[in-house]
């Protein structure tokens, strides 16, 4: 009878043992697996971000060039205004339409684009940038981009940031 209440302790001491390691493992992989996401959802809003910039860069120069005599429209070299895809690559503001998807951005470690240099690797983002007129306006343009980037071999994921981009200043160019 003895022996027998020795092997029940023995379970219940293992199964307690058992329960104690592994909660705190099954959190820091949910934990690692928070970071992650985080981390690439904080890159992909860079990436993001980046696009409009580079296309805000360009609506500034074409507007200064405007401005001092060199007629050019809003945005001048862009590829598309009518909502189709294409890819800008912010080391050097060029321009690309998307045939069927666009391709997936390269990195040298440091910086992101489209070169094709040694160094320069594709990455899981892809960022699709488009440029759709404001109804009622010749002024006013909406820029969406969206990063998608996949975090497993089935989930993929995305962000979307989306920024109305208008003519700012009279150049002489909208009337």
């Amino acid at each position: 009878m003895q022996r027998g209440f020795t092997l029940i302790e023995t379970m219940v001491a293992v199964s307690l043992l058992v329960v104690s390691v592994a909660a705190p493992m099954s959190l820091t992989v949910q934990s690692l697996s928070s970071a992650f996401y985080a981390r690439d959802q904080i890159t992909a809003f860079h990436l993001a971000q980046d696009a409009v910039e580079s296309l805000r860069s360009v609506r500034d120069g074409n507007i200064l060039a405007s401005a001092l005599g060199t007629p050019t429209t809003m945005f001048e070299g862009v590829p598309n205004i009518a909502g189709q895809p294409f890819t800008i690559d912010s080391t050097n503001n060029a321009m690309q339409l998307c045939t069927g998807t666009c391709p997936p951005l390269k990195s040298d470690g440091n910086l992101y684009g489209y070169s094709s240099g040694a160094g320069w690797n594709s990455t899981r983002y892809t960022r699709t940038v488009r440029i759709t007129p404001v109804p009622g306006s010749s002024d006013e343009f909406v820029v969406a981009v969206e990063v998608r980037w996949r975090t497993s071999v089935y989930q993929e994921r995305s962000f979307t940031i989306s920024e109305n981009l208008y003519r700012w200043v009279d150049d002489g160019a909208a009337s």
